[in-house]
């Protein structure tokens, strides 16, 4: 599978952002809220007004039909959208009952109504949803926000194990510094509208002063590997 690639992009205080996910590596943004980690996911998938270019390898986003893009490069948000009434009718791809298993939940899950599922059983089987379509990127707004201990460390697993199996990029957005070093082979902090690597922000911390202004003044706004 491609590469993700941002070139200068930018959307309303976030940017300009220039970032490369290879195919098969995830990389981890965190930042305060509001500081802008979801506006990024969502001009990444072109749901939002945004500058600056997107591409799955030499495929820009400008030049696909976003329903197109949009399945190559899906967003999995906190709370998913739901719009029939049951659990199964969302699944036009079909479901790996074994993915069900492995989060937890029931194959009868499918018969369930939208209404009686608790928050976190809608955020896997959104999550699930998402996998089905097997895009090549996901961009996965707080994945495991409303997850138990237990839940969270099998979201981790199937994704895991999705990204090396089909070589997907995954841009992963995530509060807990804890994950983030479990799941991210790199990891930024989204900060005044641009990503500092981690490091970067640690070595800032540890010097102070002047040094730690220089720092920020510099900090990387992506990379590419």
């Amino acid at each position: 599978m491609p590469a993700l690639v941002l070139h200068q992009l930018r959307t309303l205080h976030v940017g300009p952002i220039d970032l490369a996910i290879g195919a098969g590596e995830c990389v981890c943004i965190r930042g305060a809220s509001g500081s802008g980690k979801s506006l990024l996911l969502r001009a990444i998938a072109d749901l939002d007004p945004h500058q600056g270019e997107a591409r799955l390898d030499a495929r820009a986003c400008a030049a696909m039909p976003a329903a197109q893009w949009r399945r190559q490069v899906a967003l999995v948000m906190a709370e998913g959208q739901w719009w029939a009434d049951t659990i199964g009718t969302h699944f036009a791809d079909g479901c790996n009952p074994a993915w069900l298993e492995r989060l937890g939940l029931p194959a009868a899950a499918l018969d369930w109504e939208v209404a009686r599922c608790s928050t976190g059983e809608r955020q896997r089987l959104a999550l699930l949803r998402t996998l089905m379509r097997q895009p090549a990127a996901l961009l996965l707004d707080e994945p495991t926000g409303n997850l138990d201990e237990d839940s969270t460390a099998r979201v981790e697993a199937l994704l895991d194990d999705y990204r090396r199996e089909h070589d997907a990029a995954l841009l992963w957005v995530s509060h807990d510094p804890r994950q983030a070093a479990r799941v991210a082979q790199h990891r930024f902090v989204l900060e005044d509208g641009r990503l500092v690597e981690e490091g970067e922000v640690d070595r800032a911390g540890a010097d102070g002063g002047e040094t730690a202004g220089a720092d920020k003044a510099s900090g990387v706004e992506g990379a590419a590997w």
